[in-house]
């Protein structure tokens, strides 16, 4: 898994350390072509700075550095990382090291993958990170100029993250995600050839998943969702949804709209008075609620007065409307006054 193993370091880090805490950096001797972010042994970094350099660059340095100051040590930290694995229930997953390195131990699956990424999204500065271009880091020894090595995150508008890792026994491995529709999706390629081919394979998956979504509006502001009998009034009331929702629904998924409000109403009742209320789900899940109002006034019986009848023919919300026809009078009175003091004048 190469290191996309950082991954699972980033993870405990979160768990472990305040994002403010200062580390020291120990002494650490790369192998040739290691990805690194350059840091000296006894440098001091804030937690928050090597998260940065340990997910963007990918630095080996700084996937030690936080090992040793979650655990004291490397080895203690990689025992860390197979007990978050179990407890994550990553059956296919198994960590030799912290920063990705080839070695026997070493490896995990693409559902595995999937299911950490997943479960590291619901951290705001994990998504922050992996979603930024370049940043500059302040609290090392001097400042560092770091680029993210996910190149779609640079190149593709909806991409935003997660993580990249390369060895020659794991080939090119991509933990990819992207939001559209409203939806964010995850995608996970192993063993790809070459920089060109992981891209293209992440695009293509995320492409194929975002087409099993569709935007709809089951919802319009000011439609009739229900009718309502108004036992002590001259006709029955309409209700009307009190705003738009929008949705985003996979193939294969139910969409509902379910109304909440009594049987009947008791007369009298104003337009734009709130009745009940309108769920909307897609699936088990909810995905929005209107409040419903009363699509126009109901008076009792026999006594339908001027202004229901007036209040009915206005359109628009209650409160607005009549907000409008105050306003004209008071520009019809001022008008009125501003033709009495020229006669008077004359």
């Amino acid at each position: 898994m190469a290191s996309t193993t950082k991954l699972m370091t980033a993870y405990v880090t979160l768990h472990r350390l305040a994002l403010n805490k200062f580390l020291v950096a120990p002494p650490y001797h790369p192998i040739p072509g290691e990805s690194l972010l350059g840091l000296k042994a006894g440098e001091r970094m804030s937690v928050r700075d090597l998260l940065y350099g340990l997910l963007l660059p990918s630095g080996n340095d700084s996937a030690v550095t936080l090992a040793d100051g979650v655990a004291g040590s490397t080895p203690a930290f990689v025992g860390e990382m197979n007990r978050a694995a179990r407890r994550l229930g990553l059956r296919g997953t198994s960590f030799a090291n912290p920063v990705g390195l080839d070695e026997p131990g070493n490896y995990s699956s693409p559902l595995d993958l999937a299911k950490l990424a997943l479960r590291l999204r619901r951290e705001r500065v994990f998504r922050r990170i992996v979603d930024t271009k370049r940043a500059t880091l302040k609290t090392g020894a001097h400042p560092r100029r770091i680029v993210n090595r996910n190149d779609l995150v640079l190149e593709v508008p909806w991409i935003n993250g997660v993580k990249t890792g390369y060895t020659l026994d794991a080939g090119h491995v991509l933990v990819g995600s992207g939001t559209r529709k409203g939806v964010t999706l995850l995608s996970v390629v192993m063993g790809a050839p070459s920089i060109s081919a992981r891209d293209a394979d992440t695009l293509g998956l995320l492409r194929y998943g975002f087409s099993l979504y569709r935007r709809q509006t089951p919802v319009s502001e000011g439609e009739t969702l229900a009718h309502r009998t108004v036992p002590n009034g001259d006709r029955r009331l309409s209700l009307v949804a009190g705003r738009t929702i929008r949705a985003t629904v996979r193939r294969g998924q139910r969409l509902d709209v379910r109304v909440d409000a009594p049987r009947s109403v008791r007369a009298p009742i104003g337009r734009g008075e709130r009745i009940g209320g309108a769920i909307v789900t897609v699936g088990d899940e909810t995905v929005g609620r209107t409040p419903l109002l009363a699509g126009h006034t109901v008076s009792v019986a026999g006594g339908e007065s001027l202004a229901g009848r007036v209040d009915d023919a206005l359109p628009g919300p209650r409160a607005v409307a009549w907000a409008a026809v105050a306003a004209g009078v008071v520009m019809i009175l001022i008008g009125i006054g501003a033709l009495l003091a020229r006669r008077r004048r004359g």
